[in-house]
């Protein structure tokens, strides 16, 4: 089957495509042929052996997959790695069957970056009706869905926050009631001014550096940051949980993987709302490009730029 594999730790200079056998399904996995490949920031992070579990070579990036079990059906999987290849295994557990009129690339947006987005709202910051939620990145595929979920779910505010003129607009469009240059100097006083002179209730956080820094500041009593990556690749200060405890603020960090080992599926739980909510129209997936999988590099370049929207697809079959 044709496949991207890494070799070398490196940058997107190191997915190469070639031609590896197709994976056997052990003990409770299933074999999906594999229509398309949801493309993720954690997919840069295993192909330079900077994310939270490390990785082996040689290895084939890749976690999640739309396609055909050999039973016909239709599903999406999350998967343990291996998914830029055209045929892919997957634990039964990981596989959610795909409704009528739902599309892979809404399929793909939901399984990673939507579970994301609910577990983040639902669990992490706890949203109450009438807060106030600050979506920084909120053009990428996480934010685009968390700024819909948070509109959905009764926010007070929707605040996001994205680097360009057209990322803003989208936010707005999707339903965020005003949107921020994320390159603002001054983080703390932009959200405080955008929230009406006030101090947020919430923000979700994949940046890192001095944006995780001073949205901690820009915190109300009782406010929670919701920290869930690092695309900027800078850590931020240390915190000193002496400021947390005089400004009352929570800081909760979420790795996916996690949501897995939850009593009473919550993974389920969220996939099952996420689709209902597609099918009802309320919320959307945001097409951020498609590429062949012999084009990975390009993907990976494109997504390393934060010049992207949306959700990245590759076609194995191309």
């Amino acid at each position: 089957m044709r496949a991207v594999q890494v070799t070398e730790f490196g940058g997107p200079e190191v997915l190469n495509p070639v031609e590896l056998p197709d994976p056997v399904p052990g003990p409770g996995e299933v074999l999906i042929d594999v229509d398309r490949i949801g493309v993720n920031y954690a997919d840069t992070h295993q192909a330079e052996n900077s994310y939270l579990a490390p990785s082996k070579l040689p290895l084939v990036p890749g976690g999640e997959v739309t396609g055909r079990t050999p039973d016909g059906k239709r599903v999406v999987a999350l998967l343990n790695g291996a998914g830029y290849a055209e045929r892919a295994v997957a634990n039964a557990g990981g596989l959610f069957e795909i409704p009528e009129g739902v599309d892979d690339l809404t399929a793909l947006s939901f399984i990673v970056q939507g579970a994301t987005a609910w577990l983040l709202l639902r669990k992490s910051a706890h949203l109450e009706a009438g807060e106030s939620v600050v979506v920084h990145a909120a053009a990428g595929g996480v934010g685009s869905i968390a700024v819909q979920l948070a509109k959905v779910w009764g926010a007070g505010r929707v605040i996001a926050t994205a680097s360009s003129e057209e990322k803003r607009k989208l936010a707005l469009e999707l339903g965020a009631d005003v949107a921020i240059d994320s390159r603002s100097e001054d983080m703390t006083a932009a959200l405080r001014e955008a929230n009406g002179g006030k101090r947020v209730d919430i923000v979700l956080d994949m940046t890192g550096g001095k944006t995780t820094d001073q949205s901690i500041a820009a915190l109300a009593p009782f406010g929670r940051l919701a920290f869930y990556g690092m695309a900027s690749r800078e850590l931020p200060k240390e915190i000193d949980l002496r400021n947390l405890l005089g400004h009352s603020s929570t800081v909760a960090g979420m790795w996916l993987p996690h949501a897995l080992s939850l009593p009473g599926n919550v993974y389920g739980r969220a996939m099952t709302e996420l689709f209902e909510l597609a099918v009802a129209g309320k919320i959307r997936a945001v097409a951020g490009g498609e590429y062949g999988l012999s084009e990975a590099r390009k993907a990976h370049e494109a997504l390393r730029s934060r010049g992207t929207v949306g959700k990245l697809l590759l076609d194995p079959a191309r």
